[in-house]
């Protein structure tokens, strides 16, 4: 499921889609919002693999586990990878 497999296709795995949900992130944006960019995007590079909200909210997950994201007064902020961990 993280990491490509024999089920799992190379565009559908959580790295790849976090990856994918990362670059609409250039700017702090809704949960929706980045639905949204992710299903324009994928649809603009010709990535078939289907991708539900869930297995978005998964990447999203795996984002924030990671240090890669924070949801800020309900707005989704990729962080920089500079940035020291905030302290939970």
């Amino acid at each position: 499921m993280i990491t490509p497999t024999k089920g799992i296709a190379p565009d559908r795995c959580l790295l790849a889609v976090g990856a994918q949900v990362l670059l609409q992130l250039d700017e702090p944006r809704t949960v929706s919002q980045a639905w949204a960019r992710l299903k324009s995007w994928r649809a603009d590079q010709a990535h078939t693999s289907p991708v539900s909200f869930e297995w978005f909210v998964l990447a999203l997950d795996i984002l924030f586990a990671m240090g890669a994201v924070e949801l800020d007064q309900d707005v989704l902020v990729a962080r920089s990878k500079n940035a020291a961990p905030s302290e939970r």
